[in-house]
This record gives C-alpha cells, sequence and structure tokens, in this order.
C-alpha cells in the first residue's frame, strides 16, 4: 500500500504542476493531501492511521517538513541561503536601472566591426551579467530586447542570432555568484551528512573495523566552494560559445556578418567603454574576489555587491546630471582609505593601545560614515527616479518569498516521498543498477535533464538533490566531491533549460522576440549550443580537477589551511615529498653527511646525543623509502589481479547488508503492532517477508567464492604492511627532524635567556631580605617568565624546589635551605647560559643550514603549515579523488 500512496503523491503533483497551479503551492499541497488519505484510509480499512506509512504516523510526517526546514535554515551554522536576497537585489537593480543595456550596447559597437564580433559581445556580456545577476529569466529577456532586434537589424541568421542569446543567458545558472549554486550547496551540506553517516556505517559491515579513517570521509561544500568550483567550468563554456561563433564566422560569414560602428574610435567612445565596463568588472571582482582571497563570507560578499550595484544604479539613473559620480566617488574613497588602514593597522576598537590605534580607528570611522553617506545619497536618487528602488525592493521580496516558500514545500513534498519508503525505493533502484556509479549518475542526470523541461531549478534542487545525492556520494568506488556534483547537476540544469520545446530559456526569448523570428528557427538556433553544453558536461566529467583544484587551493592556502600532520594530507603530501627526494636526493644525503660530521662538543652530552640520533635517523630516511616502495610495488601487483573477486563479493555483501536492514526494518515494524487477531494477517505477512529475505540471504552468501578467504586475507597482510612502512616513515622524519628544530630554538634563546639576568640578580636580593609573600610572588613571576624560554626545565625545577622552602623558611625564619636552592637554579641558568652562547657561533650556523635542507622534506610534516609551492601540489593531487574500492 505505501507504493499505491507513493503513485498517488507523484501524480497528485504532476497533475498538480500540468495544470498551471503555482508551484510553491503544489508541492506542499500534494504532500498533505496525500498523507491525509493515506491515514484516513489506514483508519478506516486496517484500524490504524500509520498503517499505510513505511514507518511513523501522520502527523510526524505532516510536521516533518516543516520541522526539517526550520531545523536546516534556522541554524546560524547554515545562514548561507541570507546571500539569495542580496544577490537577487543586485541582479535586478542592475537590469532596472540600465546598466545591463549599456554594456551590451557598448560591448556591440565596440566588437562589431570583428567578423562574428557582435555574437561574440552578446556571449561575453551574457558572462558578465551572469556573475552579477545570476537570474535567467531577467538575463535571457534583457537580451533578447536590446540584442536581438540589433542583430536581425545587421542581418545575422536568425538561428545563430536566437540561439547565442538563449544560451548566453542560461550562464547565469553556472557562472557565480549564482542562485542556483547556492540553493544546491544547501542542499548539498545535508546530503554530505546523510551519505557520511551511510559510508561510515558502510566501513564498519564490510571491514569490521568500528572506525573509518578520516582520509575516506566524504568531503562537504559550501556555497564559496561551489562558486570556486563552478569558476573555471562556467569559463570553459563561455570559451565554448565564443569558439564556436568564430568557427562560423570564418565557415559562414554571412550568417554572422560584420556591424560597422557609425561613430568614431575616438577618445571619448573609449571613455565610454571604459566607464561603462569597469565598474561592472569591478562589482564581479569584490563579491568573487572577496569570497576566493577569504576576506568575505557568500553573505557578506553578496552585502557588498548589493552595495555595489546600488552605487552604480544611483549614478547610472543621474546620467546627464550634475554631480552624477559624486556618491561613487566617494564611496570608491571611502573603501580605499578603509583598505589602507586595515592593512596597515590593526584597527580594533576594543583594543586601542597606541595613539596610531587610536588614529587610525578614527579615520576608518569616518571613512565607513562617508561610505554609508554614498550609500544613502545612491539609494535617495534610484527611490526618487521613476521609484526604482522601491520597485527593485518588490521584486526582490517577490522572487525570494518565492524561493523560501518553494523550499518548505520541497521540505514537506520531500518529507512525504520518505513516508511511503520512497527513498529507499530510489536507492533500491540505483544501487540495483548493473555498471555502479556511472550507471546511476546517468540516471539521475538524465532524470533531472528531463524534469528542467517543467520545473525550475529550485524545484530540482531541493525536491530531486536530497534524494538522489547522499545515493552518488555515499559510493566509495567514485568516491566524488560533493562540488563535482553539483557542479554537475547545475550544468545539466542549464542544458534543460536551453532544449527544445519546453527549455524555459526558449519561452523567455519567444515572449520578447519579432514576430518574424520563428520559433523553429529558435530551436535550430540552439542545437549547437545544446552539443557544446554536452560536451563542456562531459569534459567536467572527465576532469574532476577542473572543479575540485580552485576550492582546495584555497583551503590549502589560507590562514586557516590544516597543517601538514592533517592525515586527509598524508598521502598526496607524501607523493610530492618522495619526488623531491628522487629530484634532490644527492643534495638532501650531502646535508645529512655534513650534519653527522658537526663537532658537538660546546653542547651537554644528552643534546649532542639526541642531534646524533637525530642524524641517524635522517640517513635512514631513504631505506624507509625503499621500504615503501617494496611494499607497494607488492600491493599494487596482487591488487590487480585481487580487484575483480573484491568487487564480486562487496557486491554479493551488500546486497546482504541491505536484506539484514530490511529484515531488522520488518521485525521492529512487528513488534510496533498492537495485539489482537485484526493484525493476525499483517504478522503472517511480515513473517514470511522476513522468512524469504533469510532464506535469499543463505542464497546470496553461497555464492561467495570460496578463495574469498584466502585473498581477501593476502590482500589485507600486504596492505598493512604498505601501511606500516608509510607510519615507520613518518615516525622516523618527525624524530629526525623535531630534535633538531628544538636545538635550534634553544640556541637561539640565548639572548633571551641573558635578558634575564638582571632578573635573577634582583631575585636574589629579594629572597635574602624580603617579606616571604613578596619573595614567593616574585618566584612565581620569574619561573613563568622562564618557562617561555626554550628548554630551560632544569633551571625552573630548581626555582619550584626554592619556591617550596619558602614555609619551611617562614616558620623558623630561616632563609639557607631556600637559599642554596636558588643558587643551584643559578648555577644551572649560568651553565645554560655559557653552552648556549658557545653553540651559537659554533654550531648554530651549520645546524640553521641543515635545518633549511631538510625542513621541505624530512621536516615537512613538523611544520605549521603547508608552504605554497607545497600547497599547490597537493591541491592539484587531492582534486583528482582517489580510488577508494579496495578501501570497501
Amino acid at each position: 500500500m505505501e507504493l499505491f500512496f507513493l503513485a498517488i503523491l507523484i501524480l497528485t503533483m504532476a497533475f498538480a504542476l500540468g495544470s498551471g497551479f503555482p508551484v510553491a503551492f503544489a508541492l506542499p499541497g500534494s504532500a498533505i493531501i496525500t498523507i491525509s488519505l493515506a491515514a484516513l484510509a489506514g483508519e478506516i480499512f486496517a484500524g490504524d492511521s500509520a498503517a499505510y506509512f513505511a514507518q511513523g504516523d501522520a502527523i510526524q510526517w505532516l510536521s516533518a517538513g516543516v520541522t526539517n526546514f526550520r531545523g536546516v535554515y534556522w541554524e546560524v551554522e547554515r545562514d548561507t541561503l541570507i546571500a539569495i536576497p542580496l544577490f537577487i537585489f543586485m541582479g535586478i537593480m542592475l537590469q532596472r536601472s540600465k546598466l545591463a543595456e549599456d554594456l551590451l550596447v557598448t560591448m556591440a559597437q565596440m566588437f562589431g566591426p570583428v567578423p562574428g564580433g557582435l555574437g561574440i559581445s552578446v556571449v561575453f556580456v551574457g558572462a558578465l551579467l551572469a556573475a552579477t545577476t545570476g537570474i535567467v529569466g531577467a538575463t535571457v529577456v534583457a537580451m533578447g530586447l536590446i540584442s536581438l532586434p540589433a542583430m536581425l537589424r545587421n542581418n545575422y541568421s536568425h538561428p545563430i542570432a536566437t540561439g547565442t542569446i538563449a544560451a548566453s543567458g542560461t550562464l547565469g545558472q553556472i557562472i557565480p555568484p549564482s542562485i542556483v549554486l547556492i540553493i544546491l550547496a544547501d542542499q548539498l551540506a545535508s546530503a554530505v551528512d546523510q551519505a557520511s553517516t551511510a559510508r561510515k556505517e558502510l566501513y564498519k559491515e564490510l571491514t569490521g573495523d568500528f572506525l573509518m579513517p578520516s582520509a575516506f570521509d566524504v568531503t562537504s561544500t559550501s556555497a564559496g566552494e561551489m562558486f570556486l568550483g563552478a569558476f573555471i567550468p562556467g569559463l570553459v563554456l563561455v570559451g565554448l560559445y565564443m569558439a564556436f561563433i568564430m568557427v562560423v564566422a570564418i565557415l559562414r560569414p554571412s550568417a554572422v556578418p560584420t556591424v560597422r560602428y557609425e561613430g568614431v574610435y575616438d577618445r571619448a567612445f573609449f571613455l565610454k567603454v571604459l566607464i561603462t565596463l569597469v565598474p561592472p568588472l569591478a562589482l564581479i571582482f569584490l563579491v568573487l574576489g572577496s569570497i576566493i582571497t577569504g576576506v568575505a563570507t557568500v553573505n557578506q560578499a553578496g552585502a557588498i555587491g548589493a552595495a555595489g550595484a546600488l552605487i552604480m544604479g544611483g549614478y547610472r539613473l543621474y546620467e546627464g546630471r550634475p554631480r552624477q559620480y559624486w556618491p561613487a566617488i566617494l564611496a570608491i574613497a571611502a573603501l580605499v582609505v578603509i583598505a589602507f588602514f586595515a592593512m596597515t593597522y590593526q584597527v580594533n576598537i576594543k583594543n586601542l593601545a597606541t595613539p596610531e590605534d587610536v588614529f587610525a580607528a578614527t579615520v576608518s570611522v569616518i571613512a565607513v560614515a562617508v561610505l554609508i553617506a554614498a550609500l544613502v545619497w545612491s539609494g535617495l536618487r534610484t527611490l526618487r527616479i521613476e521609484n526604482t528602488l522601491r520597485m527593485v525592493m518588490i521584486d526582490t521580496a517577490k522572487t525570494t518569498s518565492l524561493v523560501f516558500i518553494i523550499l518548505l514545500g520541497a521540505a514537506m513534498l520531500t518529507a512525504a516521498f520518505r513516508a511511503f519508503g520512497g527513498e529507499e525505493l530510489v536507492k533500491d533502484f540505483l544501487v540495483g543498477l548493473p555498471g555502479g556509479f556511472w550507471a546511476q549518475f546517468f540516471i539521475v542526470m538524465l532524470v533531472i535533464f528531463v524534469l528542467g523541461f517543467f520545473l525550475d531549478f529550485i524545484e530540482i534542487a531541493v525536491v530531486v538533490v536530497p534524494i538522489v545525492a547522499p545515493i552518488l556520494l555515499l559510493d566509495p568506488n567514485a568516491n566524488v566531491t560533493a562540488v563535482w556534483l553539483g557542479v554537475m547537476i547545475g550544468l545539466n540544469i542549464q542544458t534543460s533549460f536551453l532544449t527544445p520545446p519546453f527549455g524555459f530559456a526558449l519561452f523567455y526569448l519567444r515572449g520578447v522576440a519579432d514576430r518574424a523570428v520563428k520559433t523553429i528557427s529558435m530551436y535550430k538556433g540552439v542545437i549547437p549550443f545544446i552539443s557544446l553544453q554536452l560536451l563542456a558536461l562531459v569534459i567536467v566529467g572527465l576532469t574532476p580537477q577542473m572543479v575540485n583544484y580552485l576550492p582546495l587551493r584555497l583551503s590549502l592556502t589560507s590562514e586557516t589551511a590544516p597543517p601538514p600532520r592533517n592525515p586527509a594530507l598524508q598521502a598526496c603530501l607524501e607523493d610530492y615529498v618522495f619526488d623531491v627526494y628522487a629530484e634532490q636526493g644527492g643534495t638532501i644525503t650531502a646535508a645529512i653527511d655534513a650534519a653527522r660530521g658537526m663537532d658537538l662538543g660546546t653542547l651537554p652530552e644528552d643534546a649532542a646525543a639526541e642531534l646524533n640520533e637525530a642524524f641517524e635517523k635522517a640517513a635512514a630516511t631513504f631505506d624507509h623509502l625503499a621500504k615503501i616502495e617494496v611494499t607497494e610495488a607488492a600491493l599494487a601487483s596482487y591488487s590487480e589481479g585481487y580487484r575483480p573477486l573484491h568487487m564480486e563479493v562487496r557486491g554479493i555483501q551488500r546486497r546482504v547488508i541491505d536484506d539484514k536492514a530490511e529484515i531488522k526494518r520488518l521485525e521492529t515494524e512487528r513488534r510496533r503492532l498492537q495485539r489482537g487477531s485484526e493484525y493476525d494477517d499483517e504478522r503472517a505477512r511480515m513473517d514470511a517477508r522476513i522468512a524469504e529475505l533469510k532464506e535469499e540471504i543463505t542464497s546470496i552468501e553461497a555464492r561467495i567464492p570460496d578463495n574469498w578467504k584466502t585473498e581477501r586475507a593476502e590482500f589485507v597482510k600486504l596492505k598493512q604492511a604498505a601501511a606500516a612502512a608509510r607510519n615507520l616513515y613518518r615516525r622516523n622524519v618527525d624524530q629526525a627532524y623535531e630534535p633538531v628544530r628544538e636545538m635550534i630554538g634553544t640556541i637561539g634563546s640565548a639572548e633571551a635567556l641573558q635578558e634575564m639576568e638582571g632578573d635573577l640578580v634582583t631575585l636574589r636580593e629579594a629572597i635574602e631580605t624580603a617579606d616571604f609573600p613578596v619573595v614567593e610572588e616574585a618566584l612565581k613571576d620569574f619561573t613563568q617568565r622562564l618557562r617561555q624560554v626554550a628548554a630551560t626545565n632544569a633551571i625552573t625545577q630548581k626555582l619550584d624546589d626554592a619556591r617550596r622552602r619558602i614555609r619551611d623558611a617562614a616558620g623558623s625564619g630561616d632563609r639557607s635551605r631556600m637559599l642554596e636552592e636558588f643558587a643551584a637554579a643559578e648555577a644551572a641558568y649560568a651553565n645554560a647560559l655559557a653552552w648556549r652562547k658557545t653553540a651559537a657561533a659554533a654550531v648554530l650556523p651549520d645546524l640553521v643550514r641543515y635545518e633549511e635542507a631538510i625542513r621541505d622534506t624530512i621536516g615537512m610534516r613538523q611544520q605549521d603549515r603547508l608552504p605554497r609551492d607545497e600547497a599547490l601540489a597537493v591541491a592539484a593531487c587531492q582534486s583528482v579523488p582517489p580510488d577508494l574500492t579496495l578501501e570497501f
């Protein structure tokens, strides 16, 4: 019966959408109607309103959507959707203030004389508008109204003209900052949580280990990472569009003729180009650049974009009037001042320590006030001129409300889908497909492509993605990242928006196109661009590093980058370091030999022994590398023949796991059934199904080959040997480098130790004459400061002994024992200072040179953060997801 009501849910939703009922109400309405019908039927025919639900009852599922929506979007950590109204405001303001029109006209005048130049300018401006609006309908309509008449007037082929405009208008789906990417990132964040939990459970079931290594976990995503991931694919798409137009210009110049500019290319023209082009580019740079550099979050970048659009709209609407650019000039000047003082001083009003800090804070506050004044001034202009600001705010409120109502409705629909076992049904279908992950992925992308004919991107993102994304992200064989999956879905939705006969972009363009342009011409025009979209999908699918590299690069080069010892970085970091060993092994070996020949006679015996041991471990590094090479070569050789067996058995075991989970669910439901003869048939049905599943498990397990255990044991043995070799290497290099770094710090602390000599003399005087409470406080303070200096434990221990004698001295008045302990501390201090000063001249220079020679290889794991070159290499390595097939 659950499947019956699941079918009712889908058919009700399809009928409501097909009849033109608003999506925002069709989604939750379908859920409420179906859940109510199921509860009513259960009460009438089974005596239990929860009888026809896969689990739970009607009240639980009716409230689940709202509860989940509130739980997700009201959390402080999940505030990404706040950026949506900000980016919507930015896009609508740029549209209504005619800045988009200026861009199109100016670029057409500039590139028109080039064959195909008008089409190229349309693509270029479409990309710019996409990066500033992210709203497909608005972009297509704007370019259709402005560019299409100009292209037709200059004898452009109708299919080429309409195809270029429709394709360029959909770039807002994928080029950041895109609302699609924000919503996809939010949905994928929840999907990652589910996939991560399921992958850990799968790892435990298959391997028997309770803890899965963090390097095997599913990588999460955020809106900022989605923006970065989509940046290069978006540029590739723009490049493909432009290349196509150039090819057409060469092969069929009559289809994309040159457009003569009637004016003169003089200083005034290029000044106009500068004024028209630079502000939008600067706004894009500020919005995306602030995210990429980590200066601002997505929400803060959205606020930057909204403020920038307001200022630009203020001077564009005021065109031709006195003081047109004054608010913009004030805003730019204020931003320059703020940026200068932020980079030059520590501007923190709560911590003003010096007169310079006070001056910087004062000037910064004034600059902020000027910036606010410029924003208010621009806002008043946009409000007074054609009531633009009010209309923009109304459109923003409408669009934002629509987005969030759809999100709420989709949450309710998804809850209803799960109530009738739809999620498990989809999972079983996808997992049961032959071909593994790529077959599943193809089916999901095909479904999304078809849904793109009928549903807007918001409905697809919030209805389909939460159901299928956890299944795709779970698969360790593919091990795709959430960023890559989100970008692929975004590209796919963009493609469906172009595809006739239902593509939304075609409807938008048809609404503003001249009657002379036939609909069939539009369909012909978009076909080459659809092919380019599919080509882009293939390119991005086959080169995941195109998506993954920028987010990883930003993460690994930021101030909050994980340290080199992070387990998730080890494989890629060691690949880089091993390559350096191969290239510079002779240099590193020479540095180690030179270190082993150092005269360490000026150091204490224990310190010298520790350093000599570190040098020997450094020399042993290459032995460990050889052992790693041997063990991993043996593992790789064995894995080639073992892989098919592993995949076959793991497939069988996954089916067993699924059947056991189904048995567990049925047994739980059976226990929940009320007592009474009216439920005997239901119990019998469940018992029969449980027995059937147990027989199926026995039958499936019998298919496991007889050699599985021995082959698996040999593989595990080889894998453990390879892992042990890596661990021994890591332990060895840590022990080879850490004593060297510590000794450099110890010897280098001679100056700091010397500066405390006067305090030590003062402290002796206090011990000899001062009151005991004063002596205790002085000893405590000096000891704490001394502990900040490297390797002073021998001194501080004597000082602690002296402090412990204070109570005895206070009782007897005899300070001799206390002075004896303090004298021992003074002797330890003098000894430490003496050998450090000697070693600073005799040992330190050679030790520093040695440390520099091994820092980025043997000592890499001990660094606080990855150097830039290493970070870039690790980012490039991790951008290609590792194959985890044999790890599960």
